[in-house]
């Protein structure tokens, strides 16, 4: 359950609902790639990269001398599957 609530408060910040947008699209990208699409401080992009890293919800990569970071779909399951049980919970009250 903890890993599901750090996923949730990682989704709490509407720049990192922005940024995770860019992901999906993207596929994947760098640090700079986010940094030019939401005209952000990369200082900025960095941290919220970090909180989704941390959170399982992004996956980061080297390449090079940058790193490339991608969504990670099994996380974002569980997280709509966590959603629906509660959902769920709510409507069988009702």
């Amino acid at each position: 359950m903890g890993d599901v609530a750090k996923g949730f408060a990682a989704l709490g910040h509407p720049r990192r609902l922005e940024i995770l947008q860019h992901l999906l699209l993207e596929r994947s990208c760098c640090c700079g790639q986010v940094v030019a699409r939401l005209d952000l401080a990369q200082s900025t992009v960095s941290q919220h990269l970090r909180v989704l890293v941390d959170a399982g919800l992004v996956k980061q990569a080297a390449q090079g001398q940058k790193s490339l970071f991608t969504v990670e779909l099994a996380a974002f399951e569980q997280l709509q599957a966590e959603l629906a049980r509660l959902s769920a919970c709510c409507v069988e009250k009702a």
